[in-house]
């Protein structure tokens, strides 16, 4: 069933997120409901990293953008097991949407044909290889430049492409901070149009760039093993070095509230 739009909202704070409790299959119903509309309504999908990066002590101006973006998000899903074993020992149940799972299941189950769907980021052929695996699609794509987040220009030209395309789905596929950043400005300027998800690397599991995790590890929540296993020049740092701060983060959370739930409305 689709999400009542009066309890949209509704969610239990964690490190700072306010998460939403929805499932997999009521958040996909509510994409679908709103298709093509407006306001411009965008999902986020906070993960171990985001959560790091959100609890962290760094006063600069993206990190900033950052948590605003994700304040003003209309949905924003648990996209990790850790996060919910940790949640969990604190006495809240999250329900977990991965990001991978949400784009996979938009892609199969929820877009249909003639849908317009936009996509940020991604490889060069990415439109050309998804075409052929899920057609009937009209895509469109913008592949910003590197380092967009501290080039206002790049921001600027990713926003007007995303309100001037007036897509029913815009995938943002440029990673944290900068796609979250993105679609909250992308709303702020309230002529965008749809539901905006941030996907991170999502399409790459699709046209096969990327492997995902076996069943098992996944259910495990050694997906994260996996991923540094398969690119660890890219990923050591983040999974080694970051991402262990998140076990201090939530004892200091933990303390600090008593681990009990806050209802968000």
């Amino acid at each position: 069933m689709p999400i009542n739009s009066a309890v949209l909202r509704r969610g239990i704070s964690f490190l700072e997120v306010d998460f939403s409790a929805y499932t997999l299959e009521e958040v996909v119903a509510e994409i679908v409901k709103r298709r093509g509309m407006q306001p411009f309504f965008y999902v986020v999908t906070p993960n171990v990293h985001h959560c790091v990066m959100i609890n962290g002590t760094d006063d600069g101006a993206a990190l900033e953008a950052f948590r605003d973006a994700y304040r003003a998000a209309d949905l924003r899903l648990c996209d990790s097991r850790i996060l919910a074993r940790l949640a969990r020992l604190c006495g809240l149940h999250l329900p977990i949407a991965p990001g991978s799972d949400l784009t996979a299941a938009l892609f199969r189950t929820a877009f249909k044909q003639g849908d317009r769907v936009a996509i940020v980021g991604g490889h060069p052929d990415a439109v050309t290889r998804l075409n052929a695996i899920f057609s009937g699609l009209v895509y469109v794509q913008h592949i910003p430049p590197f380092g967009m987040l501290t080039n206002p220009d790049a921001m600027r030209e990713a926003a007007e492409f995303v309100i001037e395309t007036k897509a029913d789905y815009t995938l943002f596929a440029i990673g944290a901070p900068q796609g979250e950043i993105l679609a909250h400005q992308c709303a702020q300027t309230g002529a965008a149009q749809g539901v905006g998800v941030s996907i991170g690397a999502s399409i790459d599991f699709l046209i096969g760039d990327q492997v995902r995790a076996p069943r098992w590890m996944q259910r495990a929540g050694l997906e994260w093993a996996h991923r540094l296993a398969a690119n660890p020049k890219r990923m050591w740092r983040r999974y080694l070095v970051e991402g262990p701060r998140i076990f201090l983060i939530t004892w200091r959370w933990a303390r600090k509230r008593g681990g009990s739930a806050k209802q968000v409305t």
